[in-house]
Order: structure tokens, then sequence, then C-alpha cells
């Protein structure tokens, strides 16, 4: 493998590295550092819901095996991945991660707004700032 090794790339030194949870430690994670209640509820977390849901009749006992190791393949996925975004990003140019950082965040932009007022009328609906007077009874006949 040409290049720099893997720990080169690693986000957790190697002397904080005994000092990890025993769970990212045997999955070897390098990017995703999950802390202690997270590791907790990743393997002892996935282990009770799939009793739970083996005891509800929901799933058969094999879930108690299985769920834990695809949750733990999935976090290690995402290590990987995350590793994949680290090193590409590391090959950008400095000039194209500025401009980028640019247009992620951009300056807030204060105007003004021309707004066109539209007349609307309601159909049925006299309305006058005046008094009507009554109308006579013999403009009715006329």
């Amino acid at each position: 493998m040409t290049g720099p090794n893997r720990t080169a790339w690693a986000t957790i030194p190697v002397e904080e590295e005994r000092y990890r949870p025993l769970y990212a430690r045997v999955l070897g994670l390098r990017f995703v550092n999950p802390g202690g209640v997270l590791c907790f509820l990743f393997f002892e977390g996935t282990i009770a819901l799939a009793v739970l849901l083996a005891l509800a009749e929901l799933v058969t006992w094999w879930a108690v095996l299985v769920l834990p190791v695809v949750v733990a393949a999935m976090v290690k996925l995402n290590d990987m991945v995350a590793a994949i975004v680290v090193r590409s990003a590391a090959l950008v140019p400095e000039q194209e991660r500025d401009r980028f950082r640019r247009q992620m965040e951009p300056e807030p932009v204060i105007g003004r707004a021309r707004v066109e007022w539209v007349t609307h009328s309601v159909t049925g609906a006299v309305i006058t700032v005046e008094p009507v007077p009554p109308k006579d009874h013999a403009d009715r006949s006329a």
C-alpha cells in the first residue's frame, strides 16, 4: 500500500487508544469516536432490544446474536465512510476548501423587497365610511 500508514490518518492519538471503550477498540474505529454511553447502547442496548423483541415473539431468538453484529457492522461501515471522506477532503487544495467554506457559510443579506399591492374585491359586500340614508317607501312604489 502506498501512502501514509493507517495510524497517520487516525484522529485518536495512540497514547489515548487504551482509554477508549472496548467496543471502539475491538471494531478498530479510527474516525468515529463513540463515548462510553454510546458504546453501551450499541452493544448492550441492542442485546436488550433483541431479547425484548424475542420475548414478545416478534423475532426469533437468533436476533439476540444477529442484531449486535449488524449494528457493529453499520458502525464500522460508518467509520470507513468517514475515512474516505477525510482522505478525499485532504486531497482538495486549500484554495478550493476556502471557496467551499465561503459558499457554505454565506453572509447574511439585508435588503428590501418591493411588494406590488393588488386590490381585491369581495363580491356581495359593500363597505362605506358614510352612513347611507334609509330609502323612502315612495321610491319603492314608483
